[in-house]
């Protein structure tokens, strides 16, 4: 394929705009945007987590999870049992208002993943997830030779 660069670069750009556009457009009716699907999605699936878990199993940035604690928290989606300032290792739990938004919230994952999907099949999606993780690793090992 000559243009095979191309088409791997584009195409993984294109899937994260439309990934960011459909959870945009979807966190709307919730008042919601973008950054605090991935905290309200995995403190759902796991119950409780620190905003350090929440940064290592999201891989969104630990200024993005931290803005978005704060803003779940001020507007009552999610609750943090510690008085100190430093609360990154301070559980985070979702309140009633968060699990019912975030068994919403999953719900509608769970039916654009099925959309995504059409047309694929089993065997094709664990191929497919498999081959991403093959490539996910390969280039963090090639970053991994740039910091030392």
């Amino acid at each position: 394929m000559k243009e095979r660069f191309k088409t791997f670069t584009v195409l993984i750009m294109e899937i994260n705009r439309y990934i960011h556009k459909i959870k945009t457009e979807e966190m709307s009716e919730f008042d919601l945007k973008s950054p605090h699907v991935s905290c309200l999605y995995y403190l759902y699936k796991s119950g409780e987590l620190t905003a350090k878990e929440l940064c290592d199993i999201s891989k969104e940035d630990k200024a993005s999870v931290s803005r978005s604690i704060e803003y779940l928290e001020t507007n009552g989606f999610i609750s943090c049992n510690s008085t100190t300032k430093k609360r990154y290792k301070a559980i985070l739990t979702l309140t009633e208002k968060g699990r019912e938004i975030a068994a919403a919230l999953a719900k509608k994952i769970d039916a654009i993943l099925e959309q995504a999907s059409v047309g694929l099949s089993e065997e094709n999606r664990a191929v497919m997830y498999e081959t991403l993780s093959l490539i996910h690793d390969n280039l963090e090992n090639i970053c991994n030779k740039y910091e030392g």
